[in-house]
């Protein structure tokens, strides 16, 4: 039986209050009537008889005395269907480009369903985006988590693009493989700048894109990645997809998620955020990998400006513990004009040495990564050697690290915004960086390898 009730007890932000509820449920849907119009929200505190409910809509306009709740006895369900790919959705997922409204062949609760550990598969193979400093030495592996940390000013929205554009299974077919975008918290022209370059590059027909623009209401915010995550989860485990996950901005998503807890009077962890910000980051990225028995996979970018560019921030800190490494956007490489400014060393991909190598890139891709990192940690040393005695007191090793370290710089970290490299372009140019120091300096090679590559081959003479 369908109970209406009259009124509310309280507002406060984007929650209100009601009083004598009875049966209700944590995360149940909420129809609120003001007036002629209807707005939807979801329970997300239970006491006793009162119901906190989060309103998607915002409370401007509710009064407490002639609003008119009822509660519709089930969860926030997205509706999925195949009609999804190409479509540009809001933060709940409704249509907003004009196309009409989806059909949808099932819906099921945004929030996922508990997925036994053994049932998760361990990620192997390699998914190339074409920018050489991600695919040579921060290797996105399928099934992975890898947030890129970027700070204001920083171009994370051209890297977010470039990667759409380009990303692909070098051992599946395009017609397999799908992205799935969500934007949280973005302005209205960051959005239709995505939107836009998605649809000139042609690949916005394998394109799910949720918007949540930074003047709607912040309790959509909340559900936005959730919702998104339930689609690739539809595409990946139902239709056997490959799905990459970009989820731009989580800063803006924690942001909203320390707002509401403000408004419900919780007690305030680090910086005001709530002490559970890591347990609900972690039940977000949580969703992605691969499961035992289904084709498909789930592969997670979640990107986060670091306020402040504080790499110890919470946010950062704690997507570090749960994810599988991370991107580091340097804003000192951007202020030298280098994209995309990736600074290699504190970045890290965990699941990288399982997915590289013979049978999956080529044999000597774990040789040069390691070696390129050892060699421009060097760099590091030679510079704050040279910023104190002056690179001419160098000594002629030490100078030809310094011209390694510029070549490396302005020729593998710096790529153009459409150039796309293939995955044996990036390691012969890694080579090609390798061979400006001496063979006795390369010393995370075996001599099988440097004989292999060290050497440039006679076809390939002219070439350099």
């Amino acid at each position: 039986m369908n109970v209406e009730y009259m009124g509310l007890k309280e507002i406060s932000g984007p929650l209100v209050v009601i009083d004598g509820v009875k049966d209700a449920s944590y995360e149940e849907m909420v129809e609120i009537t003001v007036g002629r119009n209807k707005r939807l929200g979801r329970i997300i505190e239970i006491y006793g008889e009162m119901c906190v409910v989060q309103v998607f809509e915002g409370t401007r306009g509710i009064s407490l005395e002639n609003t008119r709740s009822r509660l519709l006895g089930k969860p926030l369900k997205m509706p999925l269907s195949m009609e999804l790919l190409g479509r540009v959705l809001d933060g709940i997922g409704r249509p907003v480009d004009g196309l009409g409204e989806i059909f949808p062949e099932k819906s099921r609760d945004i929030n996922g369903e508990p997925l036994n550990p053994v049932m998760r598969e361990y990620p192997r193979n390699f998914i190339q985006t074409g920018i050489s400093s991600i695919d040579g030495l921060i290797t996105l592996i399928r099934g992975q988590k890898l947030p890129v940390f970027s700070g204001s000013g920083l171009p994370h929205n051209q890297l977010a693009v470039q990667i759409v554009r380009q990303a692909k299974i070098t051992d599946a077919g395009n017609e397999n493989f799908a992205v799935v975008f969500a934007a949280m918290g973005v302005k209205h022209d960051v959005a239709e700048y995505f939107r836009q370059s998605f649809q000139k590059s042609g690949v916005l027909d394998r394109v799910v894109m949720f918007r949540n623009l930074a003047n709607d209401p912040v309790v959509e915010r909340i559900v936005t990645p959730r919702c998104a995550l339930t689609v690739a989860e539809y595409l990946a485990y139902d239709k056997g997809m490959h799905v990459l996950v970009i989820l731009t901005d989580m800063t803006a998503y924690a942001e909203a998620l320390r707002e509401i807890s403000s408004s419900k009077g919780e007690i305030p962890s680090r910086k005001g955020y709530p002490g559970y910000l890591y347990s609900d980051l972690a039940s977000i990225y949580e969703r992605a990998g691969m499961v035992k028995g289904c084709k498909g996979s789930i592969t997670q970018i979640p990107i986060l400006t670091m306020p402040n560019d504080d790499i110890t921030h919470p946010i950062p800190d704690l997507t570090g513990y749960i994810t599988e490494g991370q991107i580091v956007l340097d804003k000192n490489f951007a202020l030298k004009g280098i994209y995309p400014p990736i600074n290699v060393l504190p970045s890290l991909s965990r699941l990288m040495k399982d997915g590289i190598g013979e049978g999956y890139t080529r044999e000597d891709h774990p040789h040069v990564a390691n070696q390129l990192f050892a060699s421009y940690a060097k760099v590091q040393e030679v510079r704050a050697l040279a910023s104190v005695i002056g690179e001419e007191e160098l000594s002629p090793v030490d100078k030809l690290y310094m011209n390694f370290g510029r070549e490396f710089e302005n020729r593998f970290i710096a790529q153009d915004f459409r150039e796309n490299r293939s995955i044996e372009d990036t390691l012969d140019l890694g080579w090609e960086l390798l061979r400006l120091l001496p063979k006795e300096e390369l010393d995370r090679l075996s001599p099988d390898i440097i004989d292999k590559y060290y050497t440039v081959p006679e076809s390939k003479k002219g070439d350099f």
